[in-house]
């Protein structure tokens, strides 16, 4: 039976009769078996119901007439000039400009010193532990410069220059020095954390300086990388250091930084429950105020 004003129909896939005239081949014959029709009228309803939905669906002209068979793989298995590619219109956003990008003359992260430098005629001196400088927001520090990718703290603690030594190791042995920079967000150990030797009695005064360390706060860029790259060959990258920080922390781009934003003061501005935990502290509700913290009174359980 010759191929003409046919259509095959398998799911969504077919073919005219005209692909192969425009093809400029010879006709190919094919066996198609005859469909069995019943005699009960219900039945025939269902058919033609059918072959109108596929009709507007697959929008099938009316002078074709419906086969319905296997796959159309096994229909244009037998036809070897059949192999045109076909393109449909697709939307892609557009490439990234990085013309405004220069790499610095030194892309990696430089040494930061265990010990910070002081004159020769001062002694290194004694500091308390100010926890102040852990808790609450940062209110300095809290973008990219570069607009790009980098390390978010999302909790307070301290930096140990093992832990910065672990950062500048880690990052410069897996970026591409050729397209991407790092640069630090953090300065070097510089406030000293005092230690008594073991096995020694009370008194005696304050102890001698065991380490440097660097404060964090919540909201505090750590490290930055930036250059001609794209999110997702620096996500993995910073992973590998993210985690082994001793604070919570997180791999943010600059548009995840402006979401998370946006998000805080939509939340804010719609919540509908009057009775926040600022509210609840401000009015005393249960007595409160006779186990807060001074801490829970400045930043509202937000800050630990």
């Amino acid at each position: 039976m010759l191929l003409q004003n046919v259509f095959l129909l398998s799911g969504r896939s077919g073919i005219y009769s005209n692909a192969l005239s425009q093809a400029r081949c010879k006709p190919t014959l094919y066996k198609i078996q005859s469909i069995t029709t019943s005699t009960s009228t219900r039945q025939a309803d269902t058919r033609t119901r059918k072959e109108e939905r596929y009709r507007l669906k697959d929008n099938i002209p009316h002078d074709y007439r419906i086969i319905y068979r296997a796959p159309m793989e096994y229909y244009l298995s037998g036809l070897k000039h059949y192999n045109s590619q076909r393109a449909s219109l697709k939307h892609f956003a557009p490439p990234i400009d990085y013309q405004n990008v220069s790499i610095p003359e030194r892309p990696k992260l430089r040494f930061m010193d265990k010990v910070p430098l002081l004159p020769s005629n001062m002694k290194a001196p004694k500091l308390q532990k100010k926890l102040k400088l852990m808790r609450g927001p940062e209110l300095v520090h809290n973008s990219l410069l570069h607009k790009q990718y980098g390390i978010v703290a999302t909790g307070g603690g301290r930096l140990r220059w093992g832990h910065f030594e672990m950062m500048r190791l880690g990052i410069g042995r897996k970026m591409d020095t050729s397209r991407m920079f790092a640069i630090w967000r953090v300065e070097a150990p510089w406030q000293p954390i005092t230690k008594k030797g073991q096995g020694q009695r009370m008194g005696g005064g304050k102890g001698a300086i065991d380490h440097y360390v660097t404060p964090i706060k919540s909201g505090r860029i750590i490290v930055e990388m930036a250059g001609k790259c794209e999110f997702a060959e620096v996500k993995p990258i910073l992973e590998l250091v993210c985690h082994k920080l001793p604070f919570k922390a997180m791999v943010v781009s600059h548009d995840m930084l402006e979401e998370m934003k946006h998000t805080e003061e939509r939340l804010k501005r719609e919540n509908l429950n009057p009775f926040t935990l600022k509210y609840v502290i401000q009015n005393n509700f249960g007595g409160c105020h006779k186990w807060l913290s001074p801490v829970d009174h400045k930043w509202f359980g937000k800050y630990i």
